[in-house]
C-alpha cells in the first residue's frame, strides 16, 4: 500500500489531511491522484459512494491550483445542494495550510445575489449545481474560460435528474484542452455517450465491479402481504435498537404517511421530500447529520446526494423500479471499511424486481422471516442495560440530592429497584408484543388458494382504487414506454428541454411497456400537455393528455362498478385504455388497471372480464 507521499501530494496538503485523521490512500485515491495530478488525463471512474472520492479528486485539484492567479481553474459539478455544500467544506479542509485559495458552493435555493458578488471578488475552484450554474453563466457572472479541471461527480445522479442538456451546455463553455472526471456508481448508456463526447481517451477506474453494490453491505429482505408492510417495519427497526437509517418510499405521499405513523407511535423520525421548502429540508438534514434524529424517511429524489456518515441501515418499503436506484440507496451505508444492512420489506409482487437486482449486482437477498415479539424485547433489554451501564455520573452536581433519594428508596431491595428501573424504560414493547400477533409470511402457492377460495363463493375484500393524482398535482398519460427506451430520466429530460423557461414540478412516473403516466403541479399541466404535444421522441410523434380518474364502487360481492357518468362514461375509449387492450402484453393489461400504490393487491374488475369477452368475439 502507497503512503500520500507516494502518490505525490504536497507537504501542505498532508498535513491538513493528517489532521483530519487520514492514515493511507483508499484504493480510488491510490488509483485516481497520480493519474489527475498529470495533464491532458481524462478519467471515468465507477465507485460507490462512501469510497473516498471527494479526496480522491479533491486533492490533486487542490495542489494543482495557481493561488496567484484569482480566476476559475477547476470546476465540480454535482446534483444536489448537500453535496454541494459537503464538497466545498471538505475541500476547504483539505486546503486549510494553503493561503487565499477561494472556494464557492453555488447552488439553486439560496441567493443568487451574494453568490454573484462572491465570483465576481474571484475564485479558484466552483462547486456547482448545474441548474444554478447555467443561470449565472447566462448572467455572464460565471466564466469558465479559464478551467482547466472539469469533475462531475454522482454523474449517474445528475443524468437521472433530467440535467443532461444542462451538463452538455457547461461543457460546450470549458476550454477542450481541459482535464475531465467523471465520477458514477453505474455505468449507464448515457454516462458512456457522455464519456465518449466529451472525453479524450478517457481512462476507465473501477473500484469493485461494475454496477455493484458496496461490499460491505449485507442485503436482507422480508416478504409481507402488502397490508402489512407497516407493521413489519415497525419490528425490523424495534429489532435494531441502535438503528441510524434512512427508509425510503416511492412517492411524497408515501413518504409523509410512514414519517407521520412513526412519529405518532413515538419512533424518533422525520421525512424528507420535494414538497418541504429549502429551508425545512436543510432543518431535517441538520437534525439528522447531527443525530437528533434516528430515521430519515425519504423519497429517491429528496435523497440525491446526501453523504451521511456511519448509517447502520437503509430500509426500501418496497422495491425500486430500475437497479440504480437500489445501487445508491444501499451504497448510503457500508461506507469507508464499515458494515452496514440494506433491508427490503417487499410483498410477492416484488419478487421479481429482487431476481432482477441479485443477476445485476451478482449479490443474493438473504430471505429471512420477520423477528419475534420475544426477540425483538430481547434486544430492546439488552440495550437498556447497555446505557444503564454507559450512563455517565456527575458526583459532584448530584451529591447533594442523594441522601433524599436513598430516604425516599430505602424500602425497595436492590432487585426491586433493578425490576423497577427496568419496567420503566421496558413496558412499552412489553405491553405492545405481549399479545400482538405473528406477521404471516405469504407463500409462493397463495394465488392459487384464493382462487379455490373463490369457486367455493369466498371473495376476499378488496380495497377500492384509484388513479389519482397526489393533492396538487395532475396525472398525465404519454404514448411513450419503456420499449422505446423511455425512462424516468428521459421524461424529465424531455420535459426540461421543451419548457426551458419553467421549472416544472414533476411528481410521481410511472412506467408501462407501451405508454407511461406522469404527474406535475396542477397549474402547469396545461403548458406541459401544450408543449410535449408538439414534440417527437425518436422520430416518433409524443401524444400527452390528462390522464382520466378511475372512478369505482365495490358492490356487497366486491366485484367493482364503474359509475356511468359522464367523467367516466368513455373509459373504454381512453388512448391509454385502447393501447392497453390492443396489445397482446399481459403486462401492459394488469399495470394499466392496478393501483398505483403498494398497498393494495392488484384488481381487474369488470373491466377485465369485459376484455375477455370482447376478445371471444372477434
Amino acid at each position: 500500500m502507497k503512503t500520500f507521499e507516494e502518490l505525490g501530494v504536497a507537504p501542505e496538503i498532508r498535513k491538513a489531511i493528517e489532521e483530519m485523521g487520514y492514515e493511507n490512500p483508499m484504493p480510488v485515491q491510490e488509483e485516481v491522484i497520480p493519474y489527475l495530478l498529470g495533464n491532458g488525463n481524462d478519467v471515468v471512474a465507477l465507485a460507490q459512494t462512501g469510497t473516498g472520492k471527494t479526496a480522491a479528486f479533491g486533492l490533486p485539484l487542490i495542489q494543482k491550483i495557481d493561488v496567484g492567479n484569482r480566476v476559475p481553474q477547476a470546476l465540480i459539478l454535482c446534483p444536489t445542494r448537500e453535496l454541494c455544500l459537503q464538497i466545498a467544506g471538505d475541500l476547504n479542509d483539505y486546503s486549510k495550510y494553503i493561503t487565499d485559495l477561494k472556494i464557492i458552493p453555488v447552488y439553486g435555493g439560496s441567493s443568487i445575489e451574494s453568490q454573484i458578488k462572491s465570483l465576481k471578488k474571484g475564485v479558484h475552484i466552483i462547486v456547482a449545481t448545474p441548474g444554478r450554474l447555467i443561470d449565472l453563466i447566462e448572467r455572464k457572472v460565471a466564466k469558465l474560460e479559464t478551467i482547466r479541471d472539469v469533475v462531475m461527480d454522482e454523474a449517474d445522479e445528475m443524468l437521472n435528474m433530467g440535467f443532461t442538456d444542462s451538463i452538455n451546455a457547461i461543457l460546450e463553455k470549458v476550454p477542450e484542452d481541459r482535464n475531465t472526471l467523471m465520477f458514477s456508481a453505474t455505468m449507464s448508456p448515457e454516462i458512456s455517450r457522455i464519456a465518449k463526447t466529451y472525453l479524450r481517451d478517457a481512462k476507465e477506474i473501477t473500484i469493485g465491479t461494475k454496477n455493484e453494490g458496496t461490499k460491505n453491505v449485507h442485503h436482507v429482505a422480508y416478504i409481507v402481504h402488502a397490508k402489512d408492510k407497516y407493521l413489519a417495519l415497525k419490528r425490523v427497526v424495534d429489532f435494531y435498537p441502535m438503528i441510524y437509517g434512512i427508509i425510503f418510499c416511492r412517492t411524497r405521499l408515501e413518504t409523509q404517511e410512514i414519517a407521520d405513523k412513526l412519529i405518532q407511535d413515538g419512533y424518533n423520525a422525520d421525512s424528507l421530500h420535494g414538497e418541504l421548502s429549502q429551508a425545512q429540508r436543510d432543518l431535517v438534514m441538520q437534525k439528522f447529520r447531527q443525530r437528533h434524529l434516528q430515521l430519515l424517511v425519504a423519497t429517491d429524489v429528496a435523497a440525491r446526494g446526501l453523504d451521511v456518515n456511519d448509517l447502520t441501515h437503509v430500509i426500501n418499503y418496497g422495491l425500486p423500479d430500475d437497479v440504480e436506484s437500489y445501487t445508491h440507496r444501499s451504497g448510503r451505508t457500508g461506507r469507508a471499511g464499515k458494515t452496514g444492512i440494506s433491508i427490503a420489506i417487499m410483498n410477492l409482487r416484488e419478487k421479481g424486481k429482487m431476481k432482477q437486482i441479485e443477476r445485476i449486482l451478482n449479490k443474493k437477498f438473504s430471505v429471512e422471516t420477520l423477528p419475534t415479539g420475544q426477540a425483538i424485547c430481547e434486544q430492546q433489554l439488552i440495550k437498556l442495560v447497555d446505557d444503564i451501564e454507559k450512563v455517565k455520573v456527575d458526583e459532584e452536581e448530584i451529591e447533594a440530592f442523594l441522601p433524599g433519594i436513598y430516604r425516599k428508596l430505602e424500602w425497595l431491595s436492590k432487585e426491586d429497584l433493578i425490576k423497577r428501573v427496568v419496567s420503566m424504560e421496558f413496558n412499552r414493547f412489553l405491553d405492545y408484543y405481549k399479545n400482538a400477533p405473528e406477521i404471516d409470511q405469504p407463500s409462493s402457492n397463495e394465488k392459487g388458494k384464493d382462487k379455490k377460495e373463490k369457486k367455493k363463493g369466498e371473495r376476499p375484500e378488496r380495497r377500492e382504487r384509484s388513479r389519482k393524482a397526489e393533492k396538487g398535482y395532475t396525472r398525465l398519460f404519454i404514448n411513450l414506454g419503456k420499449t422505446d427506451g423511455f425512462f424516468p430520466n428521459q421524461v424529465i429530460e424531455l420535459i426540461n428541454r421543451n419548457l426551458k423557461k419553467e421549472r416544472i414540478e414533476v411528481g410521481r412516473i410511472d412506467l408501462m411497456q407501451n405508454f407511461s403516466f406522469f404527474e406535475v403541479i396542477e397549474s402547469q399541466a396545461s403548458k406541459v400537455v401544450r408543449a410535449l404535444n408538439k414534440t417527437t421522441y425518436n422520430g416518433r410523434k409524443v401524444v400527452v393528455e390528462v390522464a382520466s380518474e378511475n372512478e369505482g364502487k365495490s358492490d356487497k360481492g366486491g366485484k367493482k362498478r364503474v359509475k356511468e357518468t359522464k367523467k367516466t362514461k368513455s373509459r373504454r375509449e381512453e388512448p391509454e385504455y385502447e393501447i392497453a387492450r390492443k396489445s397482446k402484453r399481459k403486462d401492459d393489461w394488469k399495470q394499466f388497471f392496478e393501483h398505483e400504490n403498494d398497498f393494495a393487491e392488484p384488481d381487474f374488475g369488470e373491466e377485465a372480464g369485459w376484455a375477455k369477452k370482447k376478445k371471444k368475439r372477434k
